[in-house]
């Protein structure tokens, strides 16, 4: 644990949190959520309950957040001025940051004029940018990483791929989930890489990454919650169990918590994932993502929000990671305690949606058969091949048996497209394997 000055927030008063407010009344607790996929629907149901008023802004319409929000707004959060001027029209005094690609230099105008951006408009500015993240880790405050370099040229690739060594990662200094990421086995692969970085990543910067391709035992997610400490008001760090995860392109495939790790190589991730938090600031969730090599641990990357590969939080803690975000921005008490094993399996899609049909889901009454299953449809209003459109979470007396609950359910469940794909049954399945694998598999990445 950790003591440090709290922010200043809006949802906070000298003697402990705001009163919160009631929707849809003028003295209503008003958050704008940027980005409203999957992961922000979760923090908006969990905020709603609390009785915020929630308005999901995203860059199409229909987004999942936006169909339980009290309010929607469709805009470019690339364009500083249209999202500066989208917040300030619908009187939210907080903003909450669901993804990386915005317009970060309206968001610290906006803090400037004492609207509140969970964690901070610093710490989104900073983790939206792999190269700005990756030299706070690694130079400023010397986290151990994996071997990298910058490029900003096809040249410039080829000599980082020869200093790091082959084979290497690289990916776009702006994009997620896989987006543009190639591993790199050849100096043949390097133009193709080039191209791909270019092509896929989530705004071109005309810059990579390239990182040495780590060999190690175990990739986990370290949800770290940073949040107001009822005792003195300042900022308490608190730990969520390490989960576990596979990944294929780049993007996790299935997660598990928790995941076991030797209690040296624990103490060191949540020593890292405690300076990388508080070096951003905020009250909030972080998913610290770090490599495990026996007792050693690499620093990863950050996100300053709820994690993907976090969803599996829906059937294994008291709390979800959803519902500790919205607890830590409005300065209420968090509880990370582990209600048993738990593990979650994605279900993407196979192929694109009809414009306007988006897809159908058959199998529904199987998968929520299986004992200690659950299941999210996110309700995406388009599909395209392997876009993530819903995931299986289970509970397990063990991991092992939550894993296996968590793929059978997602196994069941047949994702129906029109028009009807020509070649093949459309199905979900999940390759699975001990907690510790890091194997390759077939799902295809997120799109």
């Amino acid at each position: 644990m950790s003591i440090s000055a709290a922010p200043t927030a809006s949802t906070t008063g000298p003697g402990g949190p705001a009163p919160l407010g009631t929707p849809w009344t003028p003295r209503a607790t008003r958050v704008a959520l940027l980005g409203s996929g999957e992961l922000g629907k979760e923090v908006a149901i969990a905020l709603t309950r609390l009785g915020v008023e929630v308005i999901a802004i995203d860059r199409y319409d229909g987004a999942p957040a936006q169909q339980v929000a009290h309010s929607a707004l469709t805009i470019d959060m690339s364009d500083a001025h249209e999202l500066a001027a989208a917040i300030r029209s619908c009187g939210a005094r907080v903003v909450v940051p669901e993804i990386e690609a915005l317009a970060t230099d309206a968001l610290e105008a906006l803090e400037s004029e004492g609207i509140r951006v969970v964690p901070s408009a610093r710490a989104a500015r900073l983790t939206m940018d792999r190269e700005a993240i990756r030299r706070l880790a690694a130079e400023e405050l010397g986290l151990p990483t994996s071997p990298y370099v910058f490029a900003s040229s096809a040249a410039e690739l080829r000599a980082g791929a020869e200093e790091v060594g082959l084979p290497c990662v690289v990916k776009p200094v702006m994009s997620s989930s896989g987006h543009g990421q190639s591993v790199v086995g050849s100096a043949d692969e390097l133009d193709a890489a080039w191209r791909r970085a270019a092509e896929e990543g989530r705004v071109d910067r005309g810059r990579v990454i390239v990182e040495g391709l780590v060999r190690f035992d175990t990739e986990i997610t370290l949800l770290t919650v940073r949040s107001r400490d009822a005792a003195t008001g300042g900022t308490v760090t608190s730990f969520c169990e390490p989960i576990g995860h596979r990944q294929a392109g780049g993007d996790y495939v299935e997660s598990w918590q928790p995941q076991a790790l030797p209690a040296r190589a624990l103490t060191r991730a949540r020593e890292m994932a405690e300076r990388i938090t508080a070096a951003l600031g905020g009250w909030g969730v972080f998913g610290v993502e770090l490599f495990i090599s026996g007792e050693e641990v690499l620093f990863s990357e950050v996100s300053p929000r709820p994690h993907d590969t976090g969803m599996v939080t829906m059937a294994s803690q008291r709390l979800s990671e959803f519902e500790l975000h919205a607890r830590a921005l409005l300065g209420l008490p968090v509880d990370t305690a582990l209600r048993s094993p738990g593990a979650s399996a994605v279900i993407k899609s196979p192929g694109a949606s009809a414009p306007g049909e988006g897809a159908r889901f058959d199998g529904v009454a199987e998968a929520l058969a299986v004992p200690g299953a659950d299941l999210r449809i996110f309700g995406k209003p388009e599909a395209h091949e392997g876009r993530r459109l819903a995931v299986a979470v289970a509970e397990g007396v063990t991991v092992e048996e939550a894993r296996d609950r968590a793929t059978r359910a997602a196994g069941s469940i047949r994702v129906l497209l029109q028009p009807p794909l020509p070649s093949r049954p459309v199905e979900n399945s999940i390759e699975t394997g001990p907690p510790s694998a890091g194997r390759a598999g077939e799902v295809p990445p997120t799109g």
